[in-house]
């Protein structure tokens, strides 16, 4: 009998310049059963990133007139920008039995997660303050927006104990095999399988003794 499990949310954070897009892009070509959530911001995108691929890029004034419309499920203020996540996609997947994946900062997480309170947090971290600094320096970014992002890394570091599980992302291969280890054992969680998939148990006679 092939046990179906429920829907779930799995949510990865990482500071920036950590690999959480690489990673997510590795699950999902490894876990065809993952749906990706795709993010709204009213940043300018980068090179290569595509609309409704990487993120739905808006104006500023569509990106309010979601807001008004109560569409995003939580949306915050980043470098800047405006990011939301869309409320309907991981709703409507999570309750027709869909695992979804998303990407999100800590302030994102903690938002969704007081709404949906059995998402999967996974935080995935650098090998080394020096590890991170390197690869930020390695993306080009201004000097400016490097020290930015480096002093939210340090509030967002603070932030990873409250998640259930951490990854280091030292070597890609292993941090992918990792986080879809956490997928395989969530998913086999009793709290997660609809009973109807569940096989009669044997109940033990509570008047016999195991010698």
């Amino acid at each position: 009998m092939k046990l179906m499990p429920k829907g779930a949310l799995v949510i990865i954070s990482a500071p920036s310049g950590t690999g959480k897009s690489t990673v997510c892009r590795k699950l999902l070509q490894r876990r065809r059963e993952l749906r990706y959530s795709v993010s709204c911001t009213t940043r300018v995108p980068r090179p290569g990133e595509k609309h409704g691929r990487h993120y739905f890029f808006l104006s500023p004034e569509e990106f309010k007139r979601r807001i008004q419309r109560h569409e995003f499920l939580e949306w915050a203020m980043v470098h800047g920008n405006y990011y939301g996540t869309p409320r309907h996609f991981i709703e409507d997947g999570v309750q027709d039995g869909h695992w979804i994946l998303l990407a999100i900062d800590v302030q994102g997480a903690a938002a969704i997660r007081r709404k949906l309170p059995d998402s999967v947090l996974i935080f995935l971290v650098p090998p080394s303050w020096e590890a991170l600094k390197e690869r930020l320096a390695f993306r080009r970014d201004d000097s400016e927006s490097v020290a930015t992002r480096l002093a939210n890394a340090r509030a967002e570091l603070a932030s990873a104990r409250s998640y259930d599980y951490i990854v280091v992302n030292d070597e890609l291969d292993a941090a992918v095999e990792q986080v879809e280890s956490i997928l395989t054992a969530e998913s086999l969680k009793s709290s997660r399988q609809e009973p109807a998939s569940l096989p009669l148990l044997p109940v033990k006679d509570a008047r016999t003794r195991d010698s």
